[in-house]
């Protein structure tokens, strides 16, 4: 209790000696001075890919018909890629289904099985897309009756979005130039660069395939491959 008091003491004495005393509050630094711009890039090239989902559909009275049936329909169909000059590895089953088929139900009575129907379908892939149409007629001819859609691909997708993401910074470069000049200020340091929303490399677009065994007139166009990165700077006084 005397070590209190005498504490006590000695800082009273110390205020009323003119001691300095002061409180001192942490203010928070002010945050840097910079440019956040995005820059975008666009590179524009035909597909070498292509892939086609087709199959063959069989009704029958009874599961053994249609399921029969569909198989017969479904070895012609590859013989006929095969014969297209399609390596087998590049050609596969996507779906195999065998479904009974029900009559409309009535008031006051369960609805009846009439029949079935069996579907086998193929995806196949081509390294060639001037071979499209070829393939399609191909196909028709051999019986396949639910060709489904094309897709259109970019094989070299990585290194060309690569190419664009080099673009992309230099488009955020120029335009964060764009605004220092403006500003009367120069850029430091980038200090952060992100990629925004995620590439596609596959062209997006599916479209459907008329059923005609005539040449079927195929537009590949060309996919364009986009990348957007936004980037900070940090910016001093011009000299």
């Amino acid at each position: 209790m005397g070590k209190r008091i005498f504490l006590h003491a000695f800082c009273l004495a110390a205020f009323a000696a003119g001691a300095p005393f002061t409180a001192q509050a942490q203010t928070p630094a002010a945050p840097p001075a910079v440019i956040s711009v995005t820059g975008e890039a666009h590179i524009s090239v035909p597909p070498d890919l292509a892939q086609i989902d087709a199959g063959v559909t069989s009704e029958a009275k009874t599961a053994r018909e249609a399921s029969d049936a569909n198989n017969t329909a479904m070895g012609k169909v590859l013989l006929a890629l095969k014969g297209a000059g399609i390596d087998e590895k590049d050609y596969q089953t996507s779906r195999l289904s065998l479904q009974a088929q029900n009559s409309v139900a009535r008031p006051g009575a369960s609805p009846t099985i009439t029949g079935y129907r069996a579907s086998n379908r193929v995806t196949i892939r081509l390294h060639d897309v001037t071979k499209v149409a070829n393939v399609i007629d191909a196909l028709v001819t051999a019986g396949a009756n639910d060709i489904g859609s094309i897709n259109f691909m970019v094989s070299q997708a990585s290194k060309l979005l690569d190419d664009a993401r080099e673009q992309a910074v230099a488009d955020a470069r120029r335009k964060a130039e764009i605004y220092a000049k403006a500003a009367g200020v120069t850029l430091g340091a980038p200090l952060s660069i992100s990629e925004e929303g995620a590439a596609q490399p596959l062209f997006r677009a599916r479209m459907a395939v008329p059923m005609a065994a005539a040449s079927v007139p195929v537009a590949q166009g060309e996919e364009t491959l986009s990348i957007t990165v936004g980037m900070t700077w940090a910016i001093k006084a011009a000299q």
